[in-house]
């Protein structure tokens, strides 16, 4: 509950400070957004309520989706859970840079782009999409090519409608 009382307040706060820097912003509810859809015999997918929302129903859509995820900096675990014999912790840091790759570069594997989450050191990788797809779960690190190093938003572009 705590989530829709945060929304529910800051709503207001958002929409007042966008309405000063734009006047021309105005509010809209999902039962306009669907009342438009169904007029026009439309699917519901987010770019077809954007597109209700915009109230630009004639606009030429495209092809291409953009993907975006959030991913981590660092891993804040320093040790592992389990003890070692003799009672010492075992480190839980993975080496920043395998054979030149980090967790969450883009990477062309077998003419895809995808995204190394998983590292190893004898040069294997876990590639997979942004949705959690995997493509390969040991590709080896002479059939990678990287594309961008790692940022904390990922961004994938997708020629499939994502709902």
């Amino acid at each position: 509950m705590k989530d829709a009382a945060f929304m529910g307040i800051m709503r207001w706060a958002f929409y007042n400070k966008l309405k000063e820097l734009y006047p021309n912003v105005s509010l809209t509810y999902g039962y306009l957004t669907k009342n438009t859809r169904i007029q026009n015999g439309l699917e519901k997918t987010h770019a077809t309520d954007a597109c209700c929302i915009a109230g630009n129903m004639e606009s030429k859509r495209t092809d291409t989706w953009y993907v975006q995820k959030f991913v981590r900096k660092n891993n804040r675990s320093l040790h592992k859970a389990n003890l070692l014999k003799g009672g010492i912790r075992k480190a839980n840091k993975a080496p920043y840079a395998v054979h030149g790759f980090r967790l969450f570069d883009k990477v062309l594997y077998d003419h895809q782009e995808c995204f190394v989450f998983g590292r190893r050191s004898s040069g294997y990788f876990d590639v997979r999409m942004l949705n959690g797809t995997k493509v390969h779960a040991s590709a080896n690190c002479n059939k990678l090519r990287l594309l961008e190093m790692a940022k904390s938003l990922l961004t994938e572009r997708s020629t499939a409608l994502i709902s």
